[in-house]
């Protein structure tokens, strides 16, 4: 019995260290491609493989679309719309906006249930770069860890920059420049106020939402630039 006792102790041990060895794996492996991040244009991110995968295991077919340009391509407009839609406080915070998440926590007592995720855009572009779409506590808790470590290792223009050129517009269209051309047939630099309130407006859900159907939500936007002085 203590022979038996002793082996399940050693293989809880075994897993134990494991685990512990995958997390700081991960976590050295992150640290060092934020590093490289500085300069380096990354060529794919998480949640694209993802969805490489998923347009696989439907039998669905997939076309990317993904251009990276500099910050200085990409029109104020679009930049100005796209923070003050996900993340109002963008240079406030230090990868986390505690604010919006006390907010996020007292709305999903209230209604018992896990609601909207009032992510920064950090933790988006950590999201985007490292881990899926797929929502779940642990996710959740490698954002809050990983984000405060992209903020030390990168600058906020570059951590936009990253931002605006990874994410998801559309089925397949990944960051502003793709995505400038495809809703609009213009480069992003070319991207107007409206045009750039509706394409901000589809960032919760750029595979079901169109910038056409965007109006009241893109109205809004439009408010809240306006209202911080953009």
């Amino acid at each position: 019995m203590a022979k038996r006792s002793g082996k399940r102790r050693g293989w809880i041990r075994t897993i134990f260290l494991l685990v512990v060895g995958a997390v700081v794996a991960f976590y050295g492996f992150c640290t060092v491609e934020l590093v490289a991040l500085r300069w380096m244009v990354p060529p794919t991110t998480a949640v694209q493989a993802q969805r490489q995968v998923e347009a696989w295991l439907h039998h669905r077919p997939y076309h990317k679309r993904y251009v990276f340009v500099p910050l200085g391509r990409i029109s104020p407009d679009l930049q100005h719309a796209v923070i003050s839609a996900e993340d109002g406080r963008f240079y406030q915070h230090h990868g986390i906006d505690w604010l919006e998440v006390q907010k996020v926590v007292d709305q999903d007592m209230d209604e018992g249930k896990l609601g909207r995720g009032g992510s920064t855009i950090t933790q988006q572009l950590v999201k985007n770069l490292f881990l899926t779409t797929n929502r779940s506590v642990v996710r959740k808790a490698v954002e809050f860890t990983l984000a405060p470590l992209a903020e030390r290792i990168l600058t906020k223009r570059r951590i936009l920059e990253l931002y605006l050129n990874v994410i998801e517009w559309g089925a397949g269209i990944y960051g502003a420049e793709e995505a400038s051309r495809a809703w609009y047939g213009v480069p992003a630099a070319k991207v107007d106020r409206e045009q750039a309130a509706r394409m901000a407006a589809l960032l919760p859900s750029p595979l079901r939402r169109k910038p056409g159907r965007m109006n009241t939500y893109s109205a809004e936007i439009l408010r809240r630039m306006a209202q911080t002085g953009w």
